[in-house]
């Protein structure tokens, strides 16, 4: 086998592969998601409903006629904030569900006066998430009272309590209780539930969330690598595409350590801490997504009552805090395939940013690193595909002399090899060897939230968008110019100028394309990926250009 074909099925594998990503926006991020086993399953668990999972909840005047006397609220509906030191959140007493939740250290945008991320998208027609209901749907816009529309944390003390009451038609008290601690984004809700009616009463837990996408993708863009729900159940994550559950609710049952509306960045994931099994029941309409978090089935006797507790999270998908945090919330942060090699870069990544105060220097220097990780490699395969290329002429002669004879002629060519110790394969195994530090190099520069916002020098401001230079004129489709993307082609022209080839001509022309080919799909990309290619380039020239230097003398046999 040529090495010329090895190398252009490992530049075509390349290809497909990031052309893969780049059209559908993430490796392994539309992961098909079976039913479970029977024997992953919880028997225990009934789900709930299927007709509850889209209910959206009714507005204010109809929740108020929907009602009963007793529990009819007789005054205007209060509205409860909250302040911690990690962000701001408005909890209404209609369903005592959060009305409001904005994270004060990530701002919506790039803008001086930008708000920080609000996670709560939804309106009231279309739910606000963590309401609860029991046994049917009648409870989940429960009115809660609370005498209080501010939680207040006092003095030193770090945590602070809200609790609010509500009673259901069917005779049902609800107690909510939530427990926010000023220093993290993980909150407590201890729901308890009494049955005060003269009959038992059967019926299963539901905490119910509702989202909409957090940040919208821009045109072009790749904002986001998947957006949806997603489960850590049974010890595995999995991700929910959207035609899988567009149309008929699905359920999951099993043990689940958390359920979450998730994104690139950020995610709102509930944490059930119930007794048994749980379900999660999830659908999709349009681009909101409703999801149930379900108990076991239980009975409440006149005047028995039961506790369920939960834990929230509702924060930046920042893989140091979730594995500070607990409970596999790191398992949020999904490099897919290539995450034994992700995560040390991101720990390497974070070391450099640590000194320097720059991510774009630190991609920089994990890029030389990287480099004179794999020099001496490089270098053998390097030397391998110059040789190969001083080896043309005489194979060329061999080919023409027995080209009605193959099997003599791959014979030839294989005495060649021997006599000039020359290995055909020895320029591509060095490449096949990168791939895999590149991908996770290039997931991990995808998806870590460390580069939202993160600027870099001159006009590169955020290191996880496309690169553009605004010149106060908006070129179609681009905005503005892609300097560092442009930067980034050329170099990659450089390099296959003056990398060796067995090629013909014609396919050493076709392959003169490739970069002009990077350059267009490079264009969205994140620049920070921008800028590893443009460095990982300059340092691959300077190889190339030592190993040209040395090659001039003619091979010895």
């Amino acid at each position: 086998m040529d090495t010329y074909r090895a190398l252009l099925a490992v530049v075509i594998s390349f290809v497909i592969l990031v052309g893969y990503q780049y059209f559908s926006v993430g490796f392994d991020s539309k992961k098909t998601v079976k039913d479970p086993a029977p024997q992953t399953s919880v028997s225990s668990v009934t789900p709930p409903a299927l007709n509850q999972t889209v209910q959206p909840p009714p507005q204010q005047e109809a929740l108020k006629q929907s009602l009963p006397p007793s529990v009819s609220p007789d005054r205007p509906i209060r509205e409860i904030n909250v302040e911690t030191d990690l962000y701001s959140a408005v909890i209404t007493e209609n369903g005592g569900a959060i009305k409001s939740f904005i994270l004060k250290d990530y701002k919506a945008s790039l803008a001086q006066n930008s708000p920080g991320v609000q996670l709560v998208k939804t309106t009231e027609l279309e739910g606000f998430p963590l309401t609860f209901s029991w046994g049917g749907a009648a409870a989940t816009n429960t009115f809660y009272s609370t005498g209080t529309d501010k939680v207040q944390f006092t003095g030193a003390e770090t945590t602070s309590t809200l609790t609010m009451k509500g009673q259901t038609e069917s005779g049902l008290e609800l107690e909510r209780t939530y427990r926010f601690d000023r220093n993290t984004y993980l909150l407590d809700l201890v729901v308890r539930v009494k049955n005060h009616s003269t009959n038992s009463l059967q019926g299963s837990a539901l905490l119910h969330q509702t989202n909409l996408p957090f940040e919208e993708t821009k045109n072009g863009s790749m904002t986001s690598l998947f957006t949806g729900p997603a489960i850590f159940m049974d010890g595995q994550r999995q991700e929910f595409a959207s035609k899988e559950i567009t149309g008929e609710p699905k359920t999951m049952q099993g043990k689940v350590d958390w359920a979450a509306y998730d994104s690139t960045y950020f995610m709102c994931g509930i944490l059930p801490n119930n007794e048994g099994g749980t379900s999660v029941t999830m659908q999709q309409k349009d681009k909101l997504v409703t999801m149930q978090v379900g108990s076991t089935l239980d009975v409440l006797q006149p005047g028995q009552e039961k506790v369920y507790t939960y834990r929230v999270y509702w924060g930046p998908k920042k893989l140091s805090l979730l594995q500070k945090t607990g409970y596999n919330l790191d398992k949020a942060v999904n490099f897919g395939w290539f995450d034994v090699m992700a995560k040390p870069t991101l720990w390497l990544l974070n070391f450099f940013h640590t000194y320097f105060k720059n991510y774009g220097i630190a991609i920089i220097l994990v890029t030389v690193a990287f480099k004179l990780a794999f020099w001496p490699i490089a270098q053998k395969g390097l030397k391998s595909m110059k040789n190969m290329q001083k080896l043309q002429p005489k194979m060329v002669k061999i080919k023409e002399r027995y080209k009605d004879d193959p099997a003599t002629m791959n014979k030839e060519v294989m005495n060649l090899y021997k006599t000039y110790k020359v290995n055909p394969l020895g320029g591509c195994l060095p490449m096949v060897l990168q791939i895999p530090v590149f991908f996770a190099l290039y997931k991990v520069l995808l998806m870590c939230i460390e580069l939202r916002h993160a600027p870099f020098m001159l006009w590169i401001n955020d290191l996880s968008a496309p690169d553009r230079l605004m010149i106060g004129l908006d070129i179609p489709y681009l905005g503005g110019i892609p300097v560092l993307t442009l930067l980034m082609g050329a170099s990659m022209f450089l390099q296959q100028k003056m990398t060796p080839t067995t090629a013909d001509p014609t396919q050493a022309k076709i392959m003169m394309f490739l970069p002009i080919m990077f350059t267009f799909m490079f264009l969205n990309f994140a620049s920070g990926l921008v800028l590893y290619w443009f460095i990982n380039n300059l340092l691959a020239i300077l190889q190339q250009y030592l190993i040209n230097r040395q090659a001039n003398k003619p091979l010895a046999a």
